[in-house]
């Protein structure tokens, strides 16, 4: 069995001396996911990240290990964004086994609200804690998987032949990544378990493993009455506000008083399994399933339990408006009757709902008969699936919690997530009968997608180490 006083040596040695100064590489390349650079290929960031990594991990000492940078072009010829593909011969278990782990080396934009003394560019590490932008989401992904691999290598211990993929477009949806996976499909074979590093845990004191993820759909909506803004003291009274007439449609699909969304089509009712899971998770953490997040003074939560909160966050549709257009800034804000507002909207949607019918359905409901006979349009952007993971098998259940108690001193814990990852939605239908860890580093304060996003390096050396000790589980688990 692996031994895990030198596993956890060498993962806080490798973490220290080779990834965390990689990580500050790797957070300096502004390599924005394609859905906010539309220039990605032009501007270089992407190839830079890339290069970054695929060099990495060619250079690690794993007998057999193979690294390529996988292209393709879309059908009209242009370049898709690459995937890193690695494999790494078996050393045990059934023949012919597989493992599959996902990362993504793509990221959100920089957003604002940063610490005056931090940058979503600029890495710094204080104390345990690596700030900048893609480190926890999820940078770190590549060179966590071959380390775990490593170590059970050094040890001389088993484990199935690996395939890891990194993606570059995961923050963007995915889009290329179907292409990917059947031009890939032969070579990657046909996993029996999948580890996916790119999700979250709800305290840095145990392992968390990810049991559900929310799909998304979202577009833009617009609103217009004139050709040209208007001087307001003129106006007003006559023209109706594009302002009042969205706050008009954004109440047909939400509760602006409880946040329920009213779309049938938006809503699924949540498994008792689930529910389970939230009611022990709420137990394990209290408050901190909404203490976590940075709040101002007096502000509070929605829901009156806590276990509802972790169900409103993993299970529940919720709408969040992400962007503004046809608003000028406070500064420049004349007295004038706006031609007209947009939104960004982002759905969230539970596990099991159908993106596409979904989003005709909220597309329906918000152009439907428009108020004041204002042009309304919602401009759909393609949607995510959802994902619920397959019942553990036994095997898996048992290794996680041993490998949470032995690197983290406390049982493994089950829970939801609210955000998306669509690799996950792919693979559960392509591999029903595959077992999933989903587990990653994104933490309470770690901020994924907001300012002073943040890597907590000792829940990294542990987690890498604990995903070792599952891939040898994996690997004995026929054995008596």
């Amino acid at each position: 069995m692996l031994d895990p006083d030198e596993a956890l040596k060498l993962s806080r040695h490798v973490w220290d001396t080779d990834i965390v100064p990689r990580l500050k590489d790797y957070i300096v390349i502004p390599n924005k996911s394609p859905a906010f650079d539309k220039q990605w290929a032009e501007h270089g960031h992407m190839e830079r990240a890339v290069t970054l990594l695929s060099q990495w991990c060619a250079a690690q000492p794993i007998p057999g290990l193979k690294v390529e940078v996988i292209r393709l072009n879309d059908d009209h010829g242009r370049p898709r964004t690459p995937v890193i593909m690695m494999e790494v011969p078996g050393t045990g278990g059934p023949e012919g086994d597989t493992v599959l782990l996902y990362g993504h080396l793509d990221k959100q934009p920089e957003m604002a609200g940063w610490r005056q003394d931090l940058a979503p560019w600029e890495p710094v590490l204080e104390g345990i804690r690596l700030f900048g932008r893609g480190g926890a989401d999820d940078g770190y992904a590549a060179f966590a998987s071959l380390t775990a691999i490593r170590m059970l290598q050094d040890q001389g211990l088993a484990h199935a032949r690996c395939v890891i993929l990194i993606e570059a477009d995961e923050e963007s949806g995915s889009p290329n990544l179907p292409s990917y996976i059947e031009h890939l499909a032969e070579r990657i074979g046909k996993p029996s378990l999948v580890v996916c590093l790119d999700s979250g845990c709800a305290n840095y004191d145990q392992l968390w493993i990810t049991t559900s993820l929310r799909g998304l759909v979202g577009g833009t909506l617009k609103v217009e009455v004139l050709r040209e803004g208007v001087h307001s003291g003129d106006a007003s009274g006559i023209v109706p506000s594009t302002f009042r007439i969205v706050r008009q449609l954004l109440s047909r699909i939400e509760d602006e008083s409880t946040g329920e969304l009213r779309v049938e089509a938006l809503k699924r009712v949540i498994p008792e399994a689930r529910e389970a899971q939230a009611e022990a998770a709420a137990r394990v953490l209290g408050d901190q399933v909404w203490r976590k997040f940075p709040w101002v003074d007096g502000a509070m939560p929605l829901g009156m339990r806590d276990a509802e909160r972790v169900l409103r966050r993993t299970w529940k549709p919720t709408l969040s408006v992400t962007g503004v257009e046809g608003m000028p800034s406070l500064e420049n804000a004349g007295n004038v009757l706006r031609p007209y507002t947009a939104l960004k909207l982002s759905v969230r949607i539970p596990p099991g709902v159908d993106p596409v019918a979904a989003t005709a359905a909220l597309k329906g409901v918000l152009e439907e008969a428009p108020p004041s006979g204002a042009r309304v349009k919602f401009e759909v952007e393609k949607g995510a699936v959802g994902w619920d993971a397959p019942p553990f098998a036994s095997w898996l259940e048992d290794a996680a919690h041993a490998a949470s108690k032995t690197y983290f001193g406390a049982p493994a814990m089950a829970m939801g997530e609210g955000g998306t990852i669509p690799f996950m939605g792919m693979l559960g239908a392509r591999f029903p009968e595959a077992q999933f860890l989903i587990t990653g580093l994104l933490g309470p304060g770690s901020n994924a997608h907001g300012p002073n996003e943040f890597l907590h390096v000792p829940t990294g050396q542990r987690l890498t180490a604990a995903v070792a000790d599952v891939l040898e589980k994996h690997a004995l688990r026929g054995e008596k």
